[in-house]
């Protein structure tokens, strides 16, 4: 029996994207996956942020279930799981990239400002090699971490 259309708030399309990956546990995992080349459940329990093993379960359940991402067994090992974006999932590169360089400029960030600049002028390229290394399944960090006891200095205008 097919599930059911999921009843939605509204029609409005950012509603509703908001409703698959509007809080910040799954756009946490969306950008692991995206640019530090997690797989994992364990992975992603190691990172910065610290999420719960109860919160991180139900993300990926509900990530999975709207088809933003997908889970693998591994090859070796038929009991691990390695998760993947599908290509609605990387779709989302755009959204991150652009919230990376707004919080960045408008907010105090370990981000390093060189990075950044890089970033905001190379746009399509960085999005070129986001989307390559997903097709490619090079699980490369694309970004480094950015550790809290290195926050920077706020970021003058543009």
């Amino acid at each position: 029996m097919p599930a059911r259309p999921k009843k939605r708030r509204s029609g409005c399309p950012v509603s509703i994207a908001l409703e698959i990956f509007g809080d910040r546990w799954s756009l946490l995992i969306i950008r692991d996956l995206m640019v530090r080349g997690f797989r994992t459940f364990k992975e992603f329990q190691q990172s910065d942020e610290r999420i719960a093993t109860n919160i991180l379960a139900d993300r990926l359940h509900k990530l999975r279930a709207a088809g933003v991402i997908t889970a693998e067994s591994e090859s070796s090992d038929a009991r691990r799981v390695n998760y993947r974006l599908t290509e609605k999932g990387i779709d989302l590169a755009p959204v991150l990239l652009e919230l990376l360089v707004w919080a960045a400029r408008h907010e105090n960030t370990a981000a390093p400002c060189a990075l950044i600049d890089h970033i905001r002028k190379n746009r399509e390229a960085f999005l070129a090699e986001t989307r390559r290394r997903w097709q490619d399944r090079d699980a490369t960090p694309l970004l480094p971490r950015f550790y809290a006891k290195q926050v920077k200095r706020k970021r003058s205008s543009e």
